[in-house]
């Protein structure tokens, strides 16, 4: 079920938004912070517009802090933070930095094409 709060979540290690919907074709999105920083709050506040204003309905955005942590990188190779990863559709995809790049970070998730 779907977990949103607007600052840090209470066991400040992991929380989900699942904004899924089973009859469309879902998003997953996994952002990567260290701590709740600055730089990660913008992070999650901006990717959370996005996804809002762009995927409405059809996201699932788990928020991973590495500090409490840190086994859940595992394979996804992280080397910096905050790093968004798009597990699906395919093709994976990265982007790094706090999301207010709001154009960058679309082609990132191939919702816009590069100018």
């Amino acid at each position: 079920m779907a977990k949103s709060k607007s600052s840090q979540p209470e066991d400040n290690q992991l929380f989900s938004i699942d904004m899924t919907s089973p009859t469309e074709e879902g998003y997953l999105l996994k952002l990567y912070i260290a701590g709740y920083t600055p730089a990660a709050t913008l992070a999650i506040a901006n990717i959370q517009k996005l996804c809002e204003e762009h995927l409405h309905g059809r996201y699932n955005l788990e928020v991973i802090n590495l500090l409490e942590r840190p086994n859940l990188a595992g394979g996804e190779q992280i080397i910096a933070v905050p790093t968004l990863i798009k597990k699906l559709p395919l093709p994976l995809r990265r982007v790094i930095g706090d999301m207010s790049n709001f154009e960058r970070v679309l082609v990132g998730l191939d919702l816009q094409k590069r100018h």
